[in-house]
């Protein structure tokens, strides 16, 4: 986890062209620290991923949707969190509503009683 983190913070980091001694001094931490964290090394602590990530406009989200896919031995795309992390994110919430809601439904309906089939079936 601390490995997937610390390259996405790079990614973001590169991307918005700060270097490591400026997101070091925006959180007042040294610049080897963030050479550590940018490398997964695993006494990087998760509050210093999480402070990284909001000194570069990332969401404490950023960790949790690429969890989901090294939960299921599939590799995610890095870059895809600097350029379209924010609807990758929205759409994610919405799935998961809809799969509460469908859920929730099911709970409900009386036994037998089966949705209408859909049209032009």
């Amino acid at each position: 986890m601390k490995l997937l983190s610390g390259r996405t913070i790079e990614e973001r980091r590169k991307h918005a062209r700060i270097t490591q001694r400026q997101l070091a001094g925006t959180i007042g931490i040294g610049a080897r620290w963030i050479r550590e964290i940018e490398a997964g090394n695993p006494r990087s602590t998760i509050d210093l991923h999480i402070k990284c990530a909001a000194a570069l406009g990332l969401p404490v989200s950023y960790l949790l949707v690429p969890l989901l896919f090294m939960e299921s031995d599939m590799k995610f795309p890095v870059g895809f969190i600097v350029d379209h992390f924010a609807g990758l994110k929205d759409h994610t919430i919405k799935c998961i509503g809809d799969y509460y809601l469908e859920t929730l439904g099911k709970q409900v309906r009386p036994a037998g009683d089966h949705p209408p089939p859909a049209a032009g079936a």
